[in-house]
């Protein structure tokens, strides 16, 4: 049975299973949809694949939607796809909860 939420709790906090598309009219999250290996944030951003300046601005756009400093979610893979994964550092039970109860707001 496949999970219904992007994120999981690890040892060092919550990462977070991405689809990312750059060079969008604007950033913005646009929900959960399904993955090729479960549930995926669709993320949008205006920056372009180039050097970087694509995963920079998701990891911005996340840590302020989220209400958390930049320095807090670092890229654990994917830095040249669409499909990434971001880890978001912290006590993990904590994060769970408070992101799960973010995605609920975006649901409904």
């Amino acid at each position: 049975m496949a999970c219904e939420t992007p994120f999981r709790a690890n040892t060092s906090g919550v990462t977070v299973a991405l689809q990312v598309t750059p060079k969008a009219a604007h950033d913005r999250i646009d929900g959960v949809a399904p993955g090729p290996d479960g549930p995926v944030l669709k993320v949008k951003v205006t920056a372009a694949p180039d050097r970087g300046k694509a995963n920079d601005a998701v990891i911005r756009l996340l840590a302020k939607a989220w209400g958390h400093a930049p320095s807090r979610l670092t890229l654990a893979s994917g830095e040249t796809s669409r499909r990434k994964v971001v880890q978001v550092s912290g006590d993990p039970a904590a994060l769970l909860a408070a992101l799960n109860s973010w995605k609920d707001g975006l649901d409904g």
